[in-house]
């Protein structure tokens, strides 16, 4: 959504009655817009407002999942909430200035306020800084319930730090023109740039960054600890600690968030150091490592915890003799092990009367949904050995060979 129609979208919500009409709604569904809509014009409210509170409507009901409850009483821009922070990720940031006895922290490029919102439920002092006037707005709003929070509109870097203990940057990583907004790759084109974080921290300052999961290896500041850390299977950030945030025997981490329960992998040494893992055989229990596992470098790490080794030293499958439970990787049982051959693969679905393939794959170029639609073909007319049989399929490659493993979940 381009800048000037997201302050459009935004204004009508800023008034008394916006405000009062967008909170009467209560729970918000989709398939209700239609009757909502109809029922706002007949009541008087102008278009431009309805239109302004389904829009904020929409953007709260997908706020549910990083916001929760929360999220029935906050403001959002598109942009601002596909980069939000998760409530639950957010209170793990803050308690790492907490821990390190830090009191009054700037939060330089704020967004929508989530990190700000956490740090301040833990009674620390913070300024918030956002150079996105619409989003600002969005932040004054849902930081309005901590007394101990300001929201100043500003670029991040020119904001004076005298006073301020610690730091913590959410740098802008997309870019918005009036076509929509584009991801940004290259760090130094952040806003902040990492290096700025870098020089906070070249100045004694706990700084902490949070990033993209995608951020290459090499562009993680020697300095500092990397945590890349995923919620429910989805990798959603790498977090890097400076200074005083930093745990002295820790420099990469994987930390793996499934519901109420968190799990961490570490490791004290860097990214071409550590654990070398063994190659052997695709057999026995085939485990696929966490994204974050993978996103830290641990894989190796990992392999030697579950007693395993890797089926090929460039890809991310361990295998091991015995099943161990961990949270740091799905497990499977190697059922079979065969050369991949469409043709053959699909005469195999046909026997065995399979009607619901599940495809897995690393390592080659393959589309499963692709793939499963070829191999299914027809599978409709053929008579089945029982009804609804499931199967999975592991696609990968071993040294030059193609293989694909029938496996089944544990």
């Amino acid at each position: 959504m381009p800048p000037d129609h997201q302050a459009e979208q935004l204004a009508p919500l800023l008034t008394a009655e916006g405000w009062a009409l967008l909170n009467s709604l209560g729970p918000y569904r989709e398939e209700d817009a239609l009757a909502i809509s109809a029922r706002l014009r007949k009541a008087g409210h102008a278009p431009e407002l309805v239109s302004a509170v389904l829009s904020q409507a929409r953007l709260r009901l997908r706020a549910e999942t990083k916001f929760g409850e929360f999220s029935r009483h906050m403001l959002f821009t598109r942009a601002g909430l596909e980069q939000a922070t998760r409530l639950n990720v957010a209170a793990r940031h803050a308690r790492r200035f907490v821990d390190a006895g830090v009191q009054r922290v700037a939060d330089l490029g704020c967004g929508l306020g989530s990190d700000a919102m956490a740090m301040a439920s833990l009674d620390l002092d913070v300024t918030a800084v956002e150079l996105d006037e619409t989003t600002a707005a969005c932040a004054t709003v849902n930081l309005m319930p901590f007394p101990h929070v300001r929201v100043v509109h500003a670029d991040a870097q020119s904001v004076p730090l005298e006073g301020i203990d610690a730091v913590w940057l959410d740098p802008a990583r997309r870019t918005t023109t009036t076509s929509g907004t584009t991801r940004l790759w290259d760090p130094e084109e952040f806003s902040p740039p990492l290096s700025f974080a870098s020089d906070l921290a070249d100045r004694g300052l706990p700084v902490g960054v949070k990033l993209g999961p995608g951020l290459p290896h090499d562009s993680v500041p020697d300095s500092c600890e990397a945590q890349w850390v995923s919620v429910d299977g989805d990798v959603a950030e790498v977090a890097l600690y400076f200074n005083a945030l930093k745990r002295p025997s820790v420099r990469r981490a994987a930390l793996v968030i499934a519901g109420d329960s968190a799990s961490e992998l570490v490791a004290e040494t860097d990214f071409d150091g550590g654990t070398v893992a063994s190659v052997g055989p695709l057999e026995g229990f085939l485990y696929e490592p966490d994204g974050a596992v993978i996103r830290a470098g641990l894989v190796a790490e990992l392999a030697d915890r579950l007693g395993g080794h890797l089926v090929d030293p460039h890809i991310a499958y361990i295998c091991a003799p015995r099943l161990a439970q961990t949270p740091f990787a799905r497990a499977y049982r190697v059922l079979e092990v065969r050369h991949y051959n469409v043709r053959a693969l699909r005469q195999w679905v046909r026997d065995e009367g399979i009607s619901t393939l599940d495809i897995k794959k690393r390592g080659m170029a393959v589309t499963p949904d692709e793939l499963r639609k070829l191999l299914l073909a027809g599978q409709g007319k053929a008579p089945r050995k029982s009804p609804h049989k499931r199967a999975t399929l592991v696609l990968t490659r071993i040294g030059e060979d193609r293989v694909a493993a029938v496996v089944e979940p544990v």
